[in-house]
């Protein structure tokens, strides 16, 4: 029988097991990944961070011995008292799984015929456990310590034995890294075989065992440029594989490169400074010579046209439109021809719409299976452009499928950044928030916090969607305060839609103009033409509602032109809602008929229950009592699908004056849970779980307290007063698939 693995006994004098509060959000991700999720790693680890590395200024330690040094030294211990046998066959299967897994250690074993009971020690005493597959450590730091506690010359002959009985296909990467680690010294032979089995992993995605092979070919390197070299290129692959802290080392560590740094930059620092760090490394990269880089090497032509792309991006980022058109005369002047779904972006901004719908279309288009990650996440962006959201989900789907099977866990966060949106506007609001909680946990952890940034502004709209108005004003808070620190004009733009939206559906309609007609007036940095343009159906409504039509008559006559420029349902079936809102009386009535036939071809399910809802409320006006009870009746049972209680409310003050009962929404009231909005329901199920609160408040990025605040209001809402009474309502049905 196996003897148990268990942890040490906490040592009851230590810190509180958990990171310290102040840190922020994504330093405090990052570090929970580093100490590979253990408490006593982390609580140890936070008192040791310089005022930068807690602030998220500089990257976080990467070697155990700087994270959690006392907690190492116990373990240390631990396996300094076992047999001299038991250690180096722990040092062994430590050497196979640390820091890269290279799954050969039975082969090593069988190899020299070791004699595996040795290993009875470390299963009494409760460090590891053997099994078919090999050992098992308690922990990962019981295996760094194991490998840690091994000589120098112990670790170099475990490595050549290991490389020696890797000799299958596709272990050549493996066999290498051994090689190099078994090494006496520097050695140029075995770093030019470093570095082309660096190329081989990259090749099948394997961008973490790419950085180690890279990091390592730079160590053996005898030529200080190309060790620089080398670093740069371990910086990329750790970056690309979600290992932001190690790449910034290693990028400090190598020669200066704009588009390293315009990269971090872009992903987590300012999107100005990225912008200038990027185009700079564009020019470079084609030969800053008219045309050079339609002559130039194919790969260093394609490098080129890339960092523009995310010079384009880091512009669009921040709604400048002057650095929009640089970069677009910087693509003419040397030849490069600039990606579609950014062409297309800066075309709008622009307003040259009919090329806009162009560029858009074209970039659309390549969303086929396979494709690379970065080329859907865009196609994915242009078709939500476009207002085609089958299409968008498709190419983001793709995109993040493609980014997992190639290591790239960095553009997987990107590519549900997308699709969360593409789940929203389509009526799927709880798998849209579900999805940008994911892809948030993902960003944070993969050192994007800028992305988080725009993730938190679009947990904030969703929130205001659903009428949760706690959540929608914490998560626009925490958008708007990172994003106007860093010059981040489309989250800060959209955390206050996000606001406005809430003003506008709780009736506030004053508030929710003035929000609106502010993003007009914000600059870049501040506020964004894109949303600005995305917001005028809403801005027309409270507009509408508060007698001032004037802007809002502008605003919409550039929405019409843009809608009727890119052939979009939802976009037409918008504009005409816009043109019922501002016409007279029954000159309304056509318009509004146009817009729901416009929306029963698209699939904004959510926008054409708010256009019913203004469609029962002008017939009300009207006295045409048949077709407004009809239509508001039908919105508010939409209202209540989407987990949208306060616009559900709207519906029924329209049924009160018109004197008919304002029943609830028609084939779900048998259930309780749908009493409950998206977050709610969210928390409901992890507090079922048994999740506490300051363990729902990391998952979700939020405060305890606000998490307190959202169970009481499940508590009131399902009528019951305690988490067991939660956990048993759940399970009789309120689990859904």
């Amino acid at each position: 029988m196996v003897t148990p693995v268990n942890p040490p006994p906490l040592d009851r004098t230590s810190p509180p097991q958990r990171t310290t509060p102040e840190l922020p959000e994504g330093v405090r991700v990052r570090l929970l990944h580093a100490v590979y999720g253990d408490p006593r790693a982390a609580a140890e680890s936070v008192p040791l961070l310089t005022d930068r590395q807690s602030a998220g200024l500089d990257p976080l330690p990467t070697e155990p011995s700087a994270l959690a040094p006392g907690l190492l030294r116990a373990h240390r211990a631990e396996i300094r008292a076992l047999p001299d046998d038991t250690r180096l066959l722990l040092l062994l299967a430590a050497a196979d799984q640390y820091p890269v897994a290279t799954h050969a250690f039975l082969r090593a074993v069988a190899a020299v015929r070791l004699d595996t009971r040795p290993l009875e020690a470390a299963e009494a005493a409760g460090i590891a456990q053997t099994g078919a597959g090999g050992v098992v450590f308690r922990d990962a730091w019981t295996r760094i310590a194991a490998y840690e506690t091994g000589s120098p010359a112990d670790r170099r002959d475990v490595h050549r034995l290991l490389a020696r009985v890797l000799h299958g296909a596709g272990e050549t990467p493996r066999r290498s890294w051994h090689r190099g680690a078994g090494a006496l010294g520097p050695s140029a032979r075995l770093a030019a075989e470093l570095g082309a089995a660096a190329e081989q992993a990259r090749t099948v995605g394997q961008l973490t065992l790419t950085r180690a092979l890279l990091e390592s070919a730079a160590t053996l390197c005898p030529t200080p440029s190309e060790q620089s070299r080398l670093r740069a290129r371990a910086a990329t692959a750790a970056w690309h594989s979600g290992d932001a802290d190690r790449a910034r080392r290693l990028a400090a560590h190598a020669r200066p490169d704009d588009g390293l740094t315009g990269l971090f930059a872009l992903r987590a620092g300012n999107a100005t400074e990225a912008f200038d760090s990027l185009l700079t490394a564009a020019v470079r990269e084609a030969g800053a010579s008219p045309g050079r880089a339609a002559h130039a090497v194919p790969s260093r032509a394609t490098s080129a046209s890339h960092l523009l792309a995310r010079a384009t991006e880091a512009a669009v980022y921040t709604g400048d439109l002057r650095r929009c058109r640089e970069a677009a005369v910087v693509a003419g002047r040397l030849g490069i021809g600039m990606p579609g779904t950014l062409g297309g972006l800066v075309a709008a901004f622009e307003g040259r719409y009919e090329d806009a719908r162009g560029l858009l279309e074209a970039a659309a288009g390549r969303c086929g299976p396979g494709g690379d990650p970065t080329m859907l996440v865009h196609a994915g962006i242009a078709a939500l452009m476009l207002g085609d959201h089958t299409r968008a989900a498709t190419a983001t789907v793709r995109a993040a499928a493609s980014a997992r099977a190639r290591g790239a866990a960095a553009t997987v966060a990107q590519a549900l950044e997308f699709r969360a949106y593409a789940d929203f506007w389509t009526g799927r609001p709880q798998a849209g928030a579900a999805t940008a909680t994911d892809a948030l946990r993902q960003a944070y952890a993969t050192g994007q916090d800028n992305g988080a940034c725009h993730l938190q502004a679009a947990l904030a709209m969703f929130a205001a969607v659903t009428g949760d108005s706690s959540t929608c004003r914490e998560r626009a808070a925490a958008a708007r305060s990172y994003a106007l620190a860093r010059g981040l004009g489309l989250p800060a733009a959209l955390a206050q839609w996000a606001l406005a939206f809430l003003d506008l559906a709780e009736g506030r309609y004053s508030d929710a103009a003035a929000r609106l007609r502010a993003l007009a007036g914000f600059g870049p940095g501040h506020g964004h033409r894109a949303i600005r343009h995305l917001a005028t159906p809403h801005y027309v409504e409270a507009a509408v509602r508060t007698g001032d039509t004037r802007v809002a008559r502008a605003a919409h006559a550039d929405y019409d032109r843009w809608a009727r420029a890119v052939r979009s349902s939802d976009d037409l079936a918008l504009s005409a809602r816009c043109r019922a809102l501002l016409a007279p009386g029954a000159e309304a009535v056509e318009h509004y008929r146009t817009a729901l036939d416009l929306h029963a071809q698209g699939d904004r399910d959510f926008e054409r229950a708010r256009t019913e809802l203004l469609f029962g409320s002008a017939l009300r006006r009207l006295r045409h009592r048949a077709e407004a009870r009809d239509r508001l009746y039908s919105a508010a049972e939409a209202f209540e699908y989407f987990g949208a209680p306060h616009c559900a409310t709207q519906a029924r003050a329209e049924l009160r004056a018109l004197g008919a009962p304002a029943a609830p929404a028609r084939g779900r009231t048998d259930d309780p849970v749908t009493r409950l909005t998206a977050q709610q329901l969210l928390i409901a199920r992890m507090a079922a779980d048994g999740a506490t609160n300051r363990e729902i408040a990391t998952r979700l990025a939020l405060s305890p307290r606000t998490i307190d605040h959202h169970l009481r209001g499940v508590f009131s809402r399902l009528g019951i007063r305690s988490r067991i009474d939660l956990v048993r309502l759940l399970g009789d049905g309120g689990r859904t698939p």
